[in-house]
C-alpha cells in the first residue's frame, strides 16, 4: 500500500511517519495518512505566503477563471473521488452519499467561482469621494471535519483563493484522504503554494491556530474544539470563521400533515446518517399528532437500507469512527434507562464495521442527555408539546444556535414563528436545505461568521476605505 504525501508549494512532500485511515464499514486499511512534523507546517505556512504575494495581484477575472478551473478537474475525477470518499468515510455511493458530495462540491465551487466584490462608492460629490475596497487577507489556515470532508474543504478553499488568498488545509485524521487527493488535483491548475494539504493529529491543529504566519482560520466541527481554536488564535489576533456544532430543534404545529411531512422530517434529521451539523436533533411535535408522527415516521425509516457504502443498493452507511458510534450508543441506552419508548433501532447491527440502525426515541423530554446533547449520529428524540409559546422557549433554550424548523400547512404562520428561532438559519417544511446563494452560520455558541454567497465571500477579505 502506497503512502499518501502531503502537497506543498505545488509538489508532493514525503513524511518519515504515517498513520493507517480505516474503513468504517469493515476495520480494513484503506490508506496511509502522512503525519506532518512542525517544520513541514511551516514549510506549508511559508509556500502559501509566498504565492499570497503574487496571487493577491492576479485579477478578478484570472482568479474566477482559476476556480471554473478547479471544478472542471475535480468533474473529471468525481468517481474516482467518490469512491475514495466512501471508503474512508462509510456514506454509501448511492443517494445523499459520496456522489451527491461530489455534486454539492462541483456546484458551490462553480458558484463560488463566479461572485465578485467590486469596489463600493459610498461617496462621490463635491466633498470628496469615499471608496470601499475588498482586499484578501494573506494566509488562510482551514481545519475541516470527517463527515462531509470533500466538499467543506471547498467550502473553506475557493472563497479564499477566489478573493486572493492562499491556503494551508489540514482534513480530518479520519478522513484525510479523499482531501488529500483532490489537492493533488488542484494542483495542476493553480499556481504552486495556493493551496497546500498538511495532515497530522490534534496536536498540530494546535499549532496551524498558533501559528504567526497564518492571518486567518476557517473552521467546521464541535463547540468544544471551536473553544480551543478561539483561545488559540487569540495570541495573534487571527480573524476567524466558526462553523460550529449545534442542536437543531423542529417544530411540527397541529395543523402539520403527518405523511406529507415525514420523509422530510426523516431525511432532515438522518441526512449522512445524522452526522451533519445542521442536521434535525430534537423534534418536537404537538400533542394531537404526535402518534400519528411516530408512526409514519417509524415506518419511513424501516424503507431505508443500511449497508457497506461500496453496495450501490445501500441509503446509509454505518457511523464514521468509534468515539462517535460509542456516543450514539450511550445516549440512546441512558434514554432508553429513563424511559424513553424506542420506536425503530436502538441497538447496535450484529455485524462488523461501527452500523447503528436508525433510532427514534418517544416519550422523552428536556434532562434527557440524547436531547440536551449534540448526538451527530442515527438517533432522534421525539418531543410531545401542546402550547406553541412555550415550546419556541424550549427549542431556543440551549446555549447552541446553528438552525431550526417548523412544520406546518399554514405557511406565512410558519415564517412567523420560524423567525422566533434562535438559530442562524431557520427553515419551513425542509431542515438542513443549504445552498451556494444562501449565507450559512450559527449564532450563540454554534459559531462566529458566515459561509456562502457574496457575505461568505467577504468573510475572506479585509475592507479598506479609500477616502480622495
Amino acid at each position: 500500500m502506497n503512502p499518501y504525501a502531503l502537497v506543498i508549494d505545488g509538489k508532493r512532500v514525503e513524511t518519515v511517519a504515517h498513520a493507517e485511515v480505516r474503513n468504517p464499514s469493515t476495520g480494513e486499511t484503506v490508506g496511509l495518512m502522512p503525519l506532518a512534523t512542525p517544520a513541514q507546517l511551516d514549510l506549508a505556512v511559508q509556500a502559501a505566503a509566498r504565492a499570497f504575494k503574487s496571487w493577491s495581484r492576479t485579477s478578478d477575472a484570472e482568479r474566477k477563471k482559476a476556480c471554473h478551473a478547479v471544478a472542471d478537474i475535480i468533474a473529471a475525477h468525481q468517481e474516482e473521488l467518490a469512491l475514495l470518499l466512501t471508503l474512508e468515510q462509510g456514506k454509501p455511493l448511492n443517494g445523499l452519499g459520496s456522489r451527491f458530495e461530489m455534486g454539492g462540491t462541483l456546484a458551490w465551487t462553480r458558484y463560488t467561482a463566479d461572485l465578485t466584490l467590486p469596489v463600493e462608492i459610498l461617496q462621490d460629490n463635491n466633498e470628496g469621494r469615499v471608496e470601499l475596497h475588498r482586499k484578501p487577507i494573506g494566509v488562510v489556515g482551514s481545519i475541516t471535519p470527517w463527515n462531509w470532508p470533500v466538499m467543506i474543504a471547498s467550502w473553506h478553499i475557493i472563497p479564499a483563493i477566489r478573493a486572493g488568498n492562499a491556503v494551508v488545509l489540514k482534513p480530518s485524521p479520519q478522513t484525510p484522504l479523499s482531501t488529500i487527493r483532490m489537492i493533488e488535483l488542484v494542483n495542476e491548475v493553480l499556481p504552486p503554494g495556493v493551496v497546500n494539504v498538511i495532515t497530522g493529529d490534534n496536536a498540530l491543529a494546535a499549532l496551524m491556530t498558533a501559528h504567526p504566519g497564518i492571518d486567518k482560520m476557517t473552521f467546521t466541527g464541535s463547540v468544544e474544539t471551536g473553544r480551543k481554536v478561539m483561545a488559540s488564535a487569540a495570541a495573534t489576533l487571527k480573524r476567524l470563521t466558526l462553523e460550529l456544532g449545534g442542536n437543531d430543534a423542529g417544530i411540527v404545529l397541529a395543523d402539520a400533515d403527518p405523511k406529507q411531512i415525514a420523509q422530510g422530517l426523516f431525511w432532515g434529521a438522518f441526512i449522512n446518517n445524522g452526522q451533519t451539523c445542521s442536521a434535525l436533533k430534537r423534534l418536537y411535535v404537538h400533542d394531537s399528532l404526535y402518534d400519528a408522527v411516530c408512526d409514519e415516521l417509524a415506518a419511513y425509516a424501516r424503507t431505508v437500507t443500511i449497508g457497506d457504502g461500496q453496495d450501490e443498493a445501500s441509503i446509509l452507511g454505518p457511523i464514521q469512527n468509534e468515539m462517535q458510534f460509542n456516543k450514539v450508543r450511550d445516549l440512546v441506552e441512558d434514554a432508553r434507562a429513563r424511559g424513553g419508548r424506542i420506536l425503530t433501532g436502538g441497538a447496535p447491527m450484529e455485524r462488523p464495521g461501527y452500523f447503528y440502525p436508525i433510532t427514534l426515541v418517544a416519550d422523552v423530554d428536556h434532562g434527557f442527555r440524547l436531547v440536551d446533547e449534540e448526538q451527530f449520529g442515527p438517533a432522534l428524540p421525539i418531543i410531545r408539546y401542546a402550547d406553541i409559546d412555550e415550546v419556541i422557549e424550549r427549542a431556543n433554550s440551549l446555549p447552541v444556535g446553528l438552525g431550526g424548523s417548523i412544520w406546518s400547512s399554514n405557511i406565512e404562520k410558519a415564517r412567523e414563528l420560524a423567525g422566533r428561532l434562535e438559530c442562524g438559519i431557520a427553515w419551513v417544511n425542509k431542515h438542513g436545505a443549504i445552498q451556494p446563494n444562501a449565507p450559512h452560520g450559527g449564532i450563540k455558541q454554534s459559531g462566529i461568521g458566515v459561509q456562502f454567497g457574496v457575505e461568505g465571500l467577504k468573510e475572506l477579505t479585509v475592507a479598506q476605505t479609500v477616502l480622495s
